[in-house]
């Protein structure tokens, strides 16, 4: 598909059935993403220690900071293309996609050089606790080894949907996935690697992925890599820092979160850590898919927004809204009636384990709807160059108020205040969701119109 066939797609077809193809790529390609560590925490946790399980949880935090910037280069560069394609500029699309994708390559570098010069203290910070430490250093070590590469394999998957080729992109990282899921019993057990064998699976199935999308990325017609065009990332950064700042505030404060959550749950034992790291997997699961959805939403914005399109905008946010709305309501009541075998498929047998990430799961479904609402504002306000008002969204449910939350409730509820963090950081966020849709909606649109009078 050309350029310009792209172009009359995302702004001329209609809008359900638009969203709904670019969405439903996406959805599968972040579940596939978080399906990564889900796998490694299911493998993991036949290993018979609760230390081993704890370990990936702990080190989950240092797999967010390197999700964090291939997501603040990705999205940064993703969104401005979809505006520039959408406005017809091919020429500035490709400074952005080379700038974005190089950047992110050597951020990653950056992220593996730092760790292995400085492995135990990371880990220590990270929330180990003396048992689960060996088992920490053994995981982490590994994984970044990948950083670079796996950086901007996010890279390449947000610049290909961005630019309307999101089922090229899910098979560049559904291929990885598979990958991951037959080498973690083969490398942790039928070569005794362990935990460090689920590390290694992980990274060399990223690897794959990142292959196959690079190579997706000539196939799918999408704007090119050029190299010598990373010349002019002075000129293009702001860009990417405008689009991907909240992407980085919501990715980087998920590691934060992580980290805060394992120090909260740690004087209550290694069951207590591991308990809350499944949690984490499961919820952060179904969270994903809403990200997906949003993330299937976001083209369709961000090139009818650059074509002055109000309208369709207007139309396609709320028809996310809706759709991710009822499908959380769905995910959550399932998993609400379903949880203590969700946490047992984790760690079976495991009572106390069991008990305390059933409860905590509980907690979380209840106000898990809510996060849709959330959600799309946030994606809306990113794709349209509100940053300010998207970047607080970002922060909100894993930071502004979450991290207080972990940080107070423990005290004065102990392990239930642990266990309902998240649910008040669910409920702030939305209300301070409500708020900036209100005061900021009249200005995005009003911005969208003006683009429309300069075509």
């Amino acid at each position: 598909m050309t350029q310009a066939e792209k172009q009359r797609m995302m702004t001329e077809a209609p809008i359900p059935s638009l969203v709904t193809r670019m969405a439903v790529p996406t959805i599968v390609s972040m579940l596939i993403t978080a399906f990564y560590n889900m796998a490694d925490t299911y493998f993991v946790g036949k290993i018979e220690s609760n230390s081993a399980t704890g370990a990936v949880g702990v080190v989950f935090p240092l797999m967010a900071i390197i999700q964090a910037t291939g997501f603040f280069f990705g999205h940064g560069s993703g969104n401005a293309i979809s505006r520039r394609l959408g406005a017809r500029d091919t020429e500035e699309a490709e400074k952005l996609a080379a700038c974005g994708f190089y950047s992110a390559i050597g951020a990653g570098a950056l992220i593996m050089a730092l760790g292995l010069s400085f492995l135990e203290p990371l880990a220590l910070a990270l929330g180990s606790t003396p048992t689960i430490l060996p088992y920490a250093k053994s995981y982490l070590s590994v994984i970044l080894i990948g950083a670079p590469y796996m950086t901007g394999a996010l890279v390449l998957n947000n610049q290909m949907r961005f630019q309307g080729n999101a089922f090229f992109a899910m098979i560049g990282i559904t291929s990885g996935a598979i990958l991951n899921v037959a080498l973690d019993p083969l490398l942790m057990f039928g070569l005794n690697l362990g935990i460090a064998g689920a590390a290694w699976a992980t990274i060399i199935s990223q690897l794959v992925s990142f292959v196959v999308l690079l190579i997706g990325i000539h196939r799918a017609g999408c704007v090119p890599l050029k190299l010598r065009l990373v010349r002019h990332l002075p000129g293009q950064i702001g860009e990417i820092f405008r689009g991907g700042f909240p992407s980085l505030c919501r990715q980087g404060l998920s590691s934060v979160a992580g980290i805060f959550l394992n120090r909260a749950a740690g004087p209550y034992g290694d069951a207590a850590i591991a308990a809350m790291s499944v949690v984490t997997r499961i919820m952060g699961f179904a969270f994903s898919a809403i990200i997906g959805y949003g993330q299937g939403f976001q083209p369709v914005c961000g090139f009818n927004f650059g074509a002055g399109k109000t309208e369709r905008v207007k139309q396609a946010f709320w028809f996310s809204v809706k759709v991710s709305t009822c499908a959380l309501l769905v995910i959550s009541a399932a998993r609400f009636c379903l949880a203590q075998p969700l946490i047992a498929l984790f760690r079976p047998g495991d009572a106390p384990v069991i008990e305390i990430g059933s409860k905590a799961l509980r907690f979380q479904c209840l106000t898990l709807p809510l996060a849709a609402w959330v959600t799309m504002n946030n994606m809306l306000f990113q794709t349209c160059r509100q940053t300010v008002p998207a970047s607080l969204l970002a922060m909100a449910r894993q930071g502004l108020f979450f991290l207080p939350a972990v940080v107070i409730l423990p005290l004065v509820w102990g392990l239930t205040g642990v266990q309902t963090a998240q649910s008040v950081g669910d409920v702030c966020s939305f209300a301070l969701a409500v708020g900036i849709y209100r005061a900021r909606i009249p200005y995005l649109l009003r911005e969208c119109r003006e683009n429309g009078k300069r075509m």
